[in-house]
């Protein structure tokens, strides 16, 4: 009985050593990566002022570039270490897991991170260059476009990164249907009630009020649920 006990403390001992190793790796890992992106600070800021075409950004007070830089280099970190740190994760669980269970979680890992670029791509391509669309063109005969850069980075980050996170609507429902909370066929019949929950989410997610770009986020989270049902039913989920 002595012996059980002192191997389930080894045991526990060592899974608590072993998340704090990869949770130090994780760490070291934005680390890295934050000193990388901010040497690469210029490109990077060009490449988040592309969409908003013709605009002037301006610095409003000393050393407001500098902090955004910083949060903007750290922002980029996330996003790119972001696989590894899931990676790591899976790793962590893999062990206690079946062989099922195990393939799984490494294909809802896989598919996760998938989405949430494609998420991010989507945003910096089609919602983001439609939301500065109209902020740009609206009241533009009466002032001028000149926008504080640190304003702006929040603006688009923040779409972006959300954007990134309502993509994950298929992972979600493909952990559901995996431990048989909601089958495909019961997410297809509730579809009307879905379209009014991607339309709030769009509402909530998208910053400016134009319709097209509520529309197009409502569009895409509607067809990634689509997706989502059709592929649990394919397996029979």
């Amino acid at each position: 009985m002595m012996t059980i006990e002192f191997d389930d403390k080894m045991a526990i001992s060592e899974h608590i050593e072993e998340f704090r190793q990869r949770l130090l790796f994780c760490v070291l890992i934005v680390f890295l990566s934050t000193l990388f992106c901010f040497n690469e600070i210029e490109n990077i800021v060009r490449f988040f002022q592309a969409p908003a075409i013709g605009i002037k950004f301006l610095q409003f007070s000393p050393g407001a570039y500098f902090f955004t830089s910083v949060k903007i280099a750290f922002f980029c970190a996330i996003l790119i270490s972001s696989p590894v740190i899931v990676y790591q994760f899976i790793l962590y669980l893999l062990p206690g897991l079946t062989t099922s269970e195990q393939t799984i979680l490494i294909s809802i890992g896989s598919g996760s991170v998938i989405l949430f670029f494609s998420g991010l791509a989507f945003s910096y391509f089609f919602l983001g260059p439609a939301a500065l669309h109209f902020f740009i063109s609206y009241g533009s005969e009466v002032v001028e476009p000149f926008w504080a850069f640190d304003q702006y980075f929040d603006f688009f980050g923040v779409l972006v990164f959300s954007t990134g996170l309502v993509f994950q609507v298929p992972a979600l429902q493909f952990l559901l249907g995996f431990f048989g909370l909601v089958t495909g066929k019961e997410m297809i019949s509730k579809s009307k009630y879905v379209v009014v929950i991607c339309t709030i989410i769009s509402a909530i997610v998208t910053p400016s009020t134009d319709p097209l770009t509520q529309l197009l986020l409502s569009l895409a989270l509607f067809s990634l649920y689509l997706f989502g049902s059709g592929f649990l039913i394919f397996l029979k989920k």
